[in-house]
């Protein structure tokens, strides 16, 4: 791999019995000004009802709790999309899938990924002095120059998409269960559709993989190891840094923890939850040892929780989608209805961010990329448009005003992947599209189209229950605003400068540290 031009300083401190690779930090002490640093924790599957604050049947989470009393807690914020990759790529573009060009899921076989003409926060950030490390879930694409370490991130450690898309030895708990990898050519293979058993799950430290299969059981300390040791590091060396955390919590498989920190009386998902609520704490704690006083940290979630995995998925607390229960099939992930992109998200900065203050304003995942441009001092791309805004003055307390539209993309369920077809206009929402997710009972409500938009008033009716008559007086001052956002935002896309990712795919692009070995696997067990 010689042709690959890694900016990261290869060090001979010899850790656990393997040479640790350390970024480049540059000079020891040298002072880059007060740039915040930027610490972004992007949990995976979270329900909005999974954060004790936000709902109080949760008990699980006192770390994140903590976080949100003693900072801002957003109750009205939305993921950029419903499920994975595009939630991911508009995190980090500020831009919608119908311009980034990602507008579903890549693949273990996938040649491409997030566009390379598309421009991240750890590209813009690096080039305004940042120090960026990446630790966790990437998902967007890992072949070639899609690979993190070229994407702006100096230093890379974890999983190249979600963590059900390879076998492991700990297989931990899944819905419907899968078998662990085979060991020989002799195993039984899988025949659940979902399950993946020819290629182990890998583990990347850079662009090598150190693990294969992963050991999902240890998986969240080492993600807290190494995170403390990149924030240890780059607040050495006095340069201002971007730490981007995709936690493998609450997606499935959900790990097996240890007995004693599983008490009989709690269930896989409440104890994951807890163990993914240790890791913030962990991340936290670091921070306030290190660096609190110029550590700006935001907590949040990619989508709402996956409702076909039954006791293996989290809480949407209010936002339980009766309208689309009633017909059959799920109101959470990969659908547009609030479980599906209403997500629990706290922000922490001492002494900047106020503390215990509940924010009503509606926010987005799009937000945090032009959010952290800003508070850089550096300066957005000017060849394209944003969906995201600027909220600091949101976070600072000094001001409620956020979005008065969004757009929720189809994200999987029904419709055209990433068509806008779902529009939130102030505490409104309007539907033209409806069905075609997976309930835990194994409905798929059927697809609907609604030229007459299903319009909810989310301020009476949180659950999306009752929508509004359409001779309401409500609706009819709703629907022509509603009509004029979305041909706005329509006409505003086909004049940007736009990306088309690849979705192609090529099984030679599998990531395999050993191809003579069954699964791949780094070594024999």
């Amino acid at each position: 791999m010689g042709w690959l031009s890694l900016k990261v300083l290869l060090v001979g401190v010899s850790f656990s019995g393997f040479f640790y690779p350390l970024v480049d930090f540059g000079i020891h002490g040298k002072k880059m000004g007060q740039k915040p640093n930027i610490v972004i924790i992007l949990a995976d599957d979270m329900g909005w009802g999974d954060l004790g604050a936000n709902w109080a049947e949760t008990k699980d989470t006192p770390n994140l709790d903590k976080i949100a009393s003693e900072g801002m807690r957003f109750v009205d914020f939305h993921a950029a999309a419903s499920t994975c990759s595009p939630s991911r790529a508009s995190l980090l573009t500020g831009r919608l899938g119908l311009r980034n060009g990602v507008t579903h899921n890549f693949a273990v076989t996938s040649v491409g990924g997030l566009p390379l003409n598309e421009t991240t926060l750890a590209e813009v950030l690096r080039q305004a002095g940042y120090v960026t490390g990446m630790i966790g879930k990437w998902h967007l694409g890992h072949h070639g120059s899609y690979h993190p370490n070229f994407r702006g991130f100096d230093y890379y450690f974890g999983i190249p998409y979600s963590h059900d898309m390879g076998c492991t030895d700990t297989p931990g708990y899944n819905h419907p269960p899968c078998p662990p990898c085979p060991l020989d050519a002799g195993s039984s293979r899988s025949l659940e559709r979902d399950c993946y058993t020819e290629v182990a799950l890998p583990l990347y430290e850079n662009l090598n993989i150190v693990e294969q299969p992963v050991n999902l059981s240890s998986l969240a300390e080492k993600y807290a190891e190494k995170a403390a040791q990149f924030i240890q590091q780059a607040s050495t060396s006095g340069r201002p840094f971007l730490l981007y955390l995709g936690l493998a919590h609450m997606h499935v498989p959900l790990p097996e923890i240890q007995p004693s920190a599983n008490p009989g009386s709690q269930t896989p998902y409440r104890a994951a939850l807890r163990e993914m609520d240790h890791l913030v704490g962990q991340i936290k704690d670091k921070v306030d040892h290190t660096a609190k006083e110029n550590t700006f940290l935001w907590f949040t979630g990619d989508n709402g929780p996956w409702a076909q995995k039954c006791e293996l998925a989290g809480s949407m607390g209010p936002f339980t989608g009766l309208w689309q229960t009633h017909q059959g099939g799920s109101p959470a992930k990969q659908t547009t209805w609030e479980g599906g992109h209403r997500v629990p998200a706290l922000a922490y900065w001492p002494g900047r961010v106020p503390g215990n203050v509940t924010s009503p304003a509606l926010l987005s995942v799009l937000d945090i990329f032009p959010t952290a441009v800003a508070m850089a001092g550096a300066s957005l791309p000017q060849d394209r448009h944003f969906d995201g805004l600027d909220v600091s003055e949101v976070l600072l307390g000094r001001s409620q005003r956020g979005h008065r539209v969004l757009f929720h993309p189809n994200s999987g369920a029904a419709g055209a992947y990433g068509d806008l077809q779902t529009v939130r206009l102030e505490q409104y929402k309007a539907f033209y599209i409806t069905g075609g997710a997976r309930a835990c009972d194994g409905s798929i409500g059927f697809e609907q189209h609604h030229p007459f938009p299903l319009i909810f008033n989310l301020q009476d009716d949180a659950a999306e229950g009752r929508p509004l008559h359409r001779r309401d007086a409500a609706y009819q001052a709703v629907l022509p605003q509603v009509k004029k956002a979305l041909e706005a935002v329509l006409q505003d896309i086909a004049n940007d400068n736009t990306s088309r990712a690849d979705y192609t795919q090529d099984p030679s692009v599998m990531p395999c540290c050993n191809p003579y070995q069954i699964a791949c696997r780094c070594q024999t067990s």
